[in-house]
């Protein structure tokens, strides 16, 4: 049966709520202790200034996600956006209060001569553990008026509230410097807490009573669409574009945001101007696991492609803000100088910027240009470069990437806002079908065959899964025994992907139903987790190769358990073989460690073998997956199970024939006509249907469903012709808007009267809308449009007892009302996970139009169709 994870927007409510809460209630913190330092000059410190640290954490941090969690789902590309970003900013500023009160030596840290400040010009003081934050307030501010100048093109509250924290931010990095800023930032946040709660008991009443009550939320400052003027399709494109994927926000936004702070911070630091890492570790850890988040989010769009480049960029600022964080804090430059020439993990780093470099050559010039300056980084990042250059190339490429992040962060806002490009991006390099030309031709010559044989198809976390196994067996090469410092270097680019990180595929996995997909990442996030411990942290342990024996058992266990994985593997394809076969041996090597009767080269010989394996799988993975086509060969399984399908299911209680056949249509055409209600697809959710032929049929709805009296049902229509034949007495303005807006996720409330008869409805008049008024609507579904023209108008509501969520799968129809229903048209997952949008235009012509229920459609979306409508028509 269908899993009910698509709730109903409605169900939801607003989540924009509790984010504007969350800000309320940080900013006014701050804003109390500023006031109280400019007044006292004492600034919090110990408890105090954990006590705030913590509360910024819980408050800003972890309620402000809630609300981003919330807002994608109800498909907000900028609330989604903007709340996750802006809990982690509340997040890490609560981290530093903390870090600071708890060690305050870290405010003047002396380390070894040699680190990262020798670049620094004489005479220049390092900023403190509380004033390295200047570095994420700066990134957090740029983006913050971004936000700002994106939302006005929503409403006109946020971009005050977004505006106010930008401006805050600004003088709580001068107030680490100076306290004279502290009383304007106090302001500043006074400012935010006012606006806040006016824009929190708005939008609250708005999600109560589903209507705008107060000002400030349904008319943006300006169209999003002026921004892009010279791409400016006609106003009848705008009404008719449909979405790809309305189930959840466009991650893109945010991703790229992340991919603006860690650098910045990374560019703050390689430049010299931080002589300690800890609190840049906190920041980036921070907006890593939301650039995570982004990932996620593309997953449950089905975007493979970014999916694995949020997944391997987030990787990637782990590694390094941890590994900063080791050199600085334990180690120093004249320790880990020697040691980093024996790493490699950044050479896979450089492979795999490479691959999404090629992977996005089919996507617009900016994505590509992006790509490339991440390889550029990952090329400055590789070991074997001097310190002391490597820091003036990783500034400049950490610079570089900002820039570029800061931009894409804007165009991806905005297009996402406004569905279309807007803001120039570029074409692209190659078309999707060059690329995939390409890819097949080289298969075909290595394989000298057009019909190798391929494995089962690749999914959306393979390639993740990969780069963390990949990643993990590169940065554990260790060149010799004897190398502590090497050791403690490599922890965090073995640790992060070999065991956190694949921890997070597991997750993914198990969301995507995999049985067998979560048992590999989580197994060898297992084996990666002890090798750290073991091979790379046992001498801070005091745990060495003669005293292991809890080791020496544990790869014992590891070696019958990954018996049973080749063995599994072996029905998918050859990489995947490949690769349980090489960590068999990678297992042996681990128990030979523990025995004190290890061969080093061997294991050398075995880590490249097991991460080139890896690599190959996930270039392969990516470009099959993205494509869904063989475009990589994986290798054909070496053997298939075949299982006996018994039909011990017990029959569906009524008729569920599939859309996709003629026979279907009919079956469910000829129960309509004949009086019955039945559950059929649309283009939001499903929905029961019953002809307004047949008015005890809808009275028959009502009883289904516990649907109240007083809650009028709408009816569908095929096309828009079928209105003007029955010549309704509707004004030009809304005729227009009507051809804007249908087909589609919109429904409009208009006046009833006598032409309905002529319509097709008949003998359901009085059972259709109020006395007043009848909302219609035209499917933008193919299968319902015919099913429409075989019945006539049918009147519809969504398939669900009153009160609960929508169904979005046939399944979810059949097993709540399939025992009250005559039949289900059945046609998989619905498109949208909520219903439409409903727009009451009884009064468009005397004061405009009301949004009655925001749905699919954002209701800034139908302000602007009616806009540009209505300025067309003037």
């Amino acid at each position: 049966m269908a899993s009910t994870a698509g709730f109903a927007a409605v169900f939801y409510s607003e989540p924009a709520v509790l984010g504007l809460l969350a800000n309320v209630v940080s900013a006014f913190l701050l804003c109390l202790q500023n006031f109280a330092v400019a007044r006292t000059g004492l600034r919090p410190q110990g408890a105090e200034d954990i006590l705030a640290g913590v509360h910024l954490v819980l408050i800003g941090g972890f309620v402000q996600l809630l609300a981003g969690f919330l807002a994608f789902r109800k498909y907000d590309h900028l609330g989604g956006a903007a709340f996750l970003t802006f809990s982690a900013l509340w997040s890490s500023y609560g981290a530093t209060r903390i870090i600071a009160a708890a060690y305050p030596s870290l405010q003047n840290v002396t380390l070894p001569s040699g680190n990262a400040s020798h670049l620094l010009p004489t005479g220049m003081a390092h900023l403190s553990a509380s004033q390295s934050a200047v570095a994420g307030l700066v990134a957090y501010i740029s983006i913050s008026f971004i936000l700002s100048f994106c939302s006005a093109t929503v409403n006109y509250i946020m971009p005050f509230i977004f505006g106010a924290i930008a401006l805050a931010l600004v003088f709580e990095a001068v107030a680490l410097f100076g306290q004279w800023a502290l009383v304007v930032s106090g302001v500043i946040e006074l400012v935010i807490v006012m606006c806040g709660l006016y824009g929190a008991v708005a939008l609250l009443l708005k999600g109560i009573t589903q209507r705008y009550v107060l000002p400030g939320f349904g008319h943006p400052l300006f169209n999003v669409l002026l921004l892009g003027s010279a791409q400016k399709s006609s106003s009848k494109a705008i009404g008719e574009e449909k979405k790809k994927n309305t189930k959840y926000a466009e991650p893109m936004a945010l991703g790229n945001i992340c991919d603006t702070v860690s650098p910045f911070f990374f560019a703050f630091y390689f430049f010299g101007y931080m002589k300690n890492f800890c609190v840049g570790a906190a920041w980036i850890s921070i907006i890593s696991s939301c650039q995570l988040l982004s990932s996620f989010y593309s997953y449950l769009r089905g975007d493979v492609y970014y999916t694995t480049k949020f997944g391997a960029h987030s990787l990637y600022w782990l590694v390094m803000s941890w590994e900063e964080f080791t050199l600085t804090t334990f180690l120093g430059l004249s320790k880990a100088q020697e040691s980093r020439l024996g790493m490699f993990g950044g050479w896979f780093f450089l492979a795999i910027a490479c691959m999404l470099f090629l992977m996005s050559t089919h996507k617009d010039t900016l994505e590509m240009l992006q790509n490339a300056s991440f390889i550029i980084l990952t090329t400055a990042s590789i070991h074997q470069i001097p310190m002391p250059g490597a820091y003036l190339f990783l500034g400049a490429a950490c610079s570089l990437c900002t820039a570029l992040s800061m931009y894409a962060t804007f165009a991806s806002l905005i297009n996402s806002i406004g569905e279309k490009a807007l803001i120039p991006v570029g074409a692209q390099a190659m078309s999707s079908s060059a690329l995939q030309t390409t890819l097949m031709t080289a298969k075909i010559f290595f394989t000298r065959s057009k019909n190798f044989p391929s494995g089962t198809r690749a999914e959306v976390p393979d390639a993740l899964f990969y780069i963390c196994n990949g990643l993990a067996a590169v940065s554990a090469i260790q060149g010799t025994f004897s190398d502590p410092s090497r050791q403690q270097l490599s922890i965090p680019s073995v640790l992060i992907p070999g065991a956190i990180m694949q921890l997070y595929v597991c997750r993914i996995e198990v969301q995507g139903g995999r049985r067998f997909g979560c048992i590999l990442p989580f197994c060898y996030a297992a084996f990666w987790g002890a090798w750290t411990w073991l091979r790379l942290a046992g001498h801070l342990v005091n745990i060495s190769a003669g005293n292991s024996e809890g080791f020496t058992a544990g790869s014992i266990a590891f070696l019958v358990l990954n018996t049973f994985l080749i063995i599994l593997a072996s029905s998918f394809n050859v990489v995947l073989l490949c690769m349980t076969l090489a960590m068999e041996l990678l297992t042996i090597c681990f128990l030979l460690f523990t025995l004190e009767n290890l061969p080093l080269p061997f294991e050398i010989v075995m880590l490249s073998i097991f991460s080139i394996i890896s690599f190959y799988g996930a270039t392969a993975s990516l470009a099959n997956s993205m494509f869904g086509k063989d475009l990589m060969m994986m290798g054909p399984p070496l053997f298939t199970a075949e299982t006996s399908k018994k039909d011990t299911e017990d029959p569906p209680p009524c008729v569920c024939p599939r859309s996709h056949c003629t026979s279907g249509l009919r079956t469910i055409a000829d129960l309509l006509n004949r009086g019955a209600v039945c559950g059929v697809p649309t283009d939001t959710v499903y929905a029961l249907a019953a002809s307004c032929k047949h008015p005890q049929a809808i009275e028959k709805v009502y009883r289904i469903k516990d649907r109240p009296q007083e809650k009028p049902i709408c009816i569908f229509i095929s096309n828009l012709d079928q209105l003007r034949a029955a010549a309704p007495p509707i004004s030009p303005l809304l005729w227009e808007f009507m051809e804007n807006v249908y087909p589609g996720g919109i429904g409009c409330i208009i006046k009833k009267g006598e032409w309905l008869k002529k319509l097709g409805v008949g003998a359901g008049y009085s059972r259709v809308g109020t006395q007043e008024s009848i909302m219609i609507r035209v499917p933008d579904l193919t299968v319902l449009v015919h099913l429409i023209d075989m019945t006539g108008p049918l009147a519809i509501t969504s398939a669900n007892p009153s009160g609960e969520v929508d169904s979005t799968h046939h399944d979810m129809v059949i097993s709540r009302l399939g025992h009250k229903l005559e039949g289900v048209l059945c046609d998989g997952e619905s498109d949208e996970v909520v219903a439409s949008t409903v727009v009451n235009c009884t009064k468009i012509d005397e004061s405009g139009i009301t949004i009655v229920r925001e749905g699919c459609i954002p209701a800034g979306k139908v302000m602007q169709i009616f806009e540009s409508v209505k300025n067309r028509a003037v």
